[in-house]
């Protein structure tokens, strides 16, 4: 039978970081038994399996790690969806309880990207090493530099540029001073990458990937994998009162690509889909920005988090640099954003992103964040994007038993 409620049962993720002494399904094991030991439940409970992978979707990780906890032949779903990845997997194991196929599932994301550099998908020499003109760009002429970048640090630092020279007040150390918030709530997460606060000089004299964001402004590739157990209303109804008590309401999953533009024919446009994305989850949740308690956006860079704040209608259209300006995204204020330390301090293994964001949302909804709390946290968003281009938004509300 279909349902409308669906909630986070139990959740997990590991330290985000390098494991040289781990491979994917051992960091995919690790969340996943997390998880389900989280929620008081086993495999044998799940009625599906949503595995997110950017780097081996290919390779059935869903079906790896079933070897490793429990084969029960129950579908798995191997998704890959750029930075979206995780998001995807989440909303997979979901639609499957709301069409009534099961009434409870798991889904979770894995990635092992520490060492791996710069991600693209710039053109690679063929094996005699001259480069042959191929393919849909290759064909004329490579479009990389020209007209601007598929790069992801060029990218995002073009949107940012942009919406300083749109609507003004940016400058290279606001973005830093962005960067400077998240490094600081990181001192906080125990499960971050890297848990440094850093000084405003120490940002802005790093290492300048893309103007205008240096190293500490980057997310962080590196290693982790995060799980979460969803479960239906009608299930949850009829187990433990603590289970139901630590349970988290999904209030709005929404999933968007880019709709038609001309512009984003030819270069990512990660602004209308974000909007589109957090429209319908209003909608769906029946709140608003206001009633959020706090957010963790995708600040895959500085330059990405100012123009999510607009993006998010954390602030008036226009208003993102006014919004950060007043303190309100710092842990302490109005509308606390990152306060794991984002990407750029907790780390994007992308494939678990999703549902890290997820984990750290229902952490303060269960008032379990320990020194970070944001105390009587009720309702929070989480967002990923991906380009390509995908936008994952989930809206979370605490529990009221």
């Amino acid at each position: 039978m279909a349902t409308d409620d669906v909630w986070v049962l139990g959740i997990s993720m590991t330290k985000f970081g390098k494991h040289p002494d781990k491979d994917m399904v051992d960091l995919a094991s690790e969340a996943v038994l997390g998880a389900l030991a989280d929620g008081g439940v086993t495999m044998a409970d799940m009625g599906v399996v949503a595995a997110g992978s950017l780097m081996a979707a290919n390779a059935g990780m869903g079906q790896q790690v079933q070897k490793q906890l429990g084969q029960t032949g129950v579908p798995v779903y191997n998704v890959a969806n750029a930075c979206a990845t995780g998001a995807t997997a989440l909303r997979v194991a979901m639609l499957a309880i709301k069409a009534g196929e099961t009434d409870m599932g798991l889904a979770f994301g894995v990635e092992k990207l520490s060492g791996a550099g710069l991600l693209s998908g710039g053109t690679r020499k063929d094996d005699s090493g001259v480069y042959a003109p191929s393919g849909r760009y290759g064909a004329v002429a490579p479009v990389d530099g020209r007209i601007g970048t598929d790069i992801m640090p060029g990218v995002f630092a073009q949107i940012g540029m942009e919406y300083g020279h749109r609507h003004g007040g940016t400058s290279f150390e606001l973005f830093a001073r962005i960067s400077e918030k998240n490094h600081a709530h990181s001192t906080l997460n125990p499960l971050a990458a890297y848990s440094k606060k850093m000084t405003l000089e120490e940002i802005m004299g790093d290492f300048m990937v893309a103007y205008p964001n240096t190293r500490p402004m980057c997310s962080a590739n590196c290693d982790g994998a995060a799980a979460a157990v969803l479960v239906s209303g009608a299930k949850l109804a009829t187990l433990s009162l603590e289970q139901r008590r630590r349970a988290v309401k999904v209030s709005a999953s929404v999933l968007t690509s880019d709709p038609w533009e001309e512009a984003c024919q030819v270069l990512p446009d990660v602004n209308t889909l974000t909007r589109n994305a957090a429209t319908l989850a209003y909608e769906q949740a029946g709140v608003g920005p206001d009633d959020l308690d706090l957010v963790e956006l995708h600040d895959c860079f500085a330059t990405a988090e100012l123009v999510h704040y607009d993006n998010l209608m954390l602030c008036e259209p226009g208003g993102a640099v006014d919004f950060f300006n007043s303190g309100a995204t710092w842990r302490d204020g109005s509308m606390p954003v990152n306060v794991s330390g984002g990407l750029e301090s907790k780390g994007h293994p992308i494939g678990a992103t999703g549902i890290a964001n997820v984990w750290e949302v229902a952490t303060h909804l269960r008032g379990e964040a320990g020194p970070r709390q944001i105390e009587g946290a009720k309702v929070g968003l989480t967002h990923v994007i991906g380009l390509g281009s995908a936008c994952g938004v989930h809206i979370l509300e605490k529990s009221a038993a």
